[in-house]
């Protein structure tokens, strides 16, 4: 099985979505984590957002990037720029950088906010089904 490591800032949105994807669509071939450069809680509208499409993440926490130090990945994916720009080198066949927008920072009505976590939660889908080929 191939280890992949997806980073964010606070690991409470597109790193904990990225995770449970992996591990629900392509759990033949790849073993998902995900931490964050300053870890918080995950954020319940992600919860929402993927039990969605059947994928339970509410037993997720956030996690800190020392809880994998010594770790060694096939695939380290940051999933937003402060990550990039702060994340240590962690050993790894291929290091890759994809941004996408953070749907907490969304603003309106629960529903807007919502679209916002699905948005965020197919593109990274998406992104997920043609890399992880």
């Amino acid at each position: 099985m191939k280890r992949v490591l997806f980073i964010c800032t606070h690991n409470s949105a597109r790193s904990q979505m990225a995770e449970g994807l992996v591990n629900e669509y392509h759990s033949k071939r790849w073993i998902a984590h995900s931490a964050g450069t300053k870890p918080t809680t995950v954020h319940p509208l992600a919860i929402k957002a993927m039990a969605e499409l059947g994928i339970d993440i509410s037993s997720h926490h956030s996690k800190a990037l020392n809880d994998f130090k010594g770790d060694t990945f096939d695939l380290v994916v940051t999933v937003c720029d402060d990550a990039s720009e702060t994340c240590p080198f962690f050993p790894a066949e291929n290091i890759i950088h994809r941004g996408f927008p953070d749907p907490a920072k969304a603003k309106g009505s629960e529903e807007e906010r919502m679209d916002e976590f699905r948005r965020t939660r197919d593109d990274i889908k998406v992104w997920l089904d043609t890399v992880l080929r």
